[in-house]
């Protein structure tokens, strides 16, 4: 099969969909592969090194897209690639449908067979293509947060509180507020322990909230998520990060405008669920070259591609979970690979001009076909 990989366009996506290792191995089961010149260039992945793992380097996008079988991503097509893609082409990336009716509509024009890294889901409920980036966004918003808190002039002249995350002697530690004990909320939560935070999780699985406190012991709080139990916390926090995941969803909003109001001047909101349209209402997707605005008296933070900040260690942690599902499509198609794996045919999102994944078509009202269905063509 011939695989095609195109440059980010996305403002501030520096990762690229594979690496020259992964070239390597595609190469060595057979596949062609499309390389556009400078892909790999954000993540210190040279063009050379794709060339001399046997990748075809092209000079523009549309050489990628016209040519290839598969398209591998990192991220949604955006209104410059829609024309590109065509029938019977299968592309495979990550998707956030819910979010956005326009690249649905998009995808069901094209009559693409789009899977969605974000919706592989195994057997126990787990996905395997999501949790690395989770766990380097969890990660990445305790350290973001916790920047926005120093007093230097942030969004529209708002400085955040001035709170070094972990106090020092005779001075107490931030508050950190986690709405969310997945995977994200996990690695948020271990990064503000470590950085000496007082940290309070919420979520309303009492499981996870178990799990977190035999992780975490006594360093942190946890409760069960409630609106009276965020409405205390939220108060007194000075950064609160939201770590919320309904799989394939859109995010639900959790944390009111008025709630936020009553926050502390200068406290930092991170919305890790922005990809999924956000878990704060006042929430709204920004850029890495502007990340932050102000709400009431608050700086929020809400880029949707938080991982591409550290666009090497992030394509390297994508492409060791993505490869082995880019090898079954493109070694047996995307049929007979998602026959034989019933977690890579939960990916499948549109096909042939239709919706496969209930939960997008619940979020804008469309029809809905079956997966079952599609690999019965």
């Amino acid at each position: 099969m011939r695989i095609g990989v195109p440059k980010e366009i996305k403002n501030g996506e520096l990762r690229v969909a594979l690496t020259p290792l992964a070239v390597t191995e595609l190469r060595a089961q057979g596949h062609d592969v499309l390389v556009e010149k400078g892909a790999g260039d954000g993540s210190s992945l040279p063009d050379t090194d794709f060339a001399a793992a046997g990748a075809r380097i092209v000079d523009t996008a549309d050489d990628v897209w016209a040519s290839a079988d598969l398209v591998v991503k990192v991220k949604e097509p955006l209104p410059p690639e829609y024309g590109r893609m065509c029938r019977g082409q299968v592309l495979f990336t990550y998707l956030h449908l819910a979010a956005s009716l326009d690249c649905t509509e998009a995808l069901l024009s094209s009559g693409v067979t789009a899977v969605a890294y974000e919706t592989v889901e195994r057997a126990d409920g787990s996905l395997p293509l999501l949790a690395p980036m989770s766990e380097v966004a969890g990660r990445l918003a305790t350290q973001v947060g916790a920047h926005a808190l120093q007093a230097t002039a942030g969004p529209d002249g708002l400085r955040g509180r001035g709170i070094l995350l972990g106090g020092v002697p005779g001075v107490p530690p931030a508050r950190v507020v986690v709405i969310g004990a997945g995977s994200a909320g996990t690695q948020a939560t271990a990064v503000a322990v470590g950085m000496g935070a007082r940290v309070a999780v919420l979520d309303r699985d009492v499981d996870r909230l178990r799990a977190a406190h035999t992780r975490f012991g006594s360093r942190i709080a946890t409760a069960v998520s409630t609106r009276t139990e965020l409405e205390a916390t939220l108060t007194d926090a000075d950064l609160v990060i939201g770590a919320v995941l309904v799989h394939g969803s859109r995010a639900p909003h959790l944390v009111s405008s008025d709630q936020v109001s009553r926050m502390a001047q200068g406290s930092v909101l991170v919305d890790i669920a922005i990809d999924q349209g956000g878990c704060f209402e006042v929430s709204r997707p920004t850029t890495h070259d502007h990340p932050t605005f102000s709400v009431h008296h608050s700086i929020v933070y809400a880029v949707p591609n938080m991982p591409s900040i550290v666009p090497h260690t992030s394509t390297h942690a994508l492409v060791n979970v993505t490869l082995p599902y880019v090898s079954a499509i493109a070694g047996r198609g995307w049929r007979d690979a998602m026959a034989t794996d019933p977690s890579l045919a939960m990916g499948l999102n549109t096909w042939s001009g239709q919706v496969t994944h209930a939960p997008v078509a619940l979020a804008h009202a469309l029809p809905y076909v079956p997966v079952e269905n599609a690999l019965r063509g």
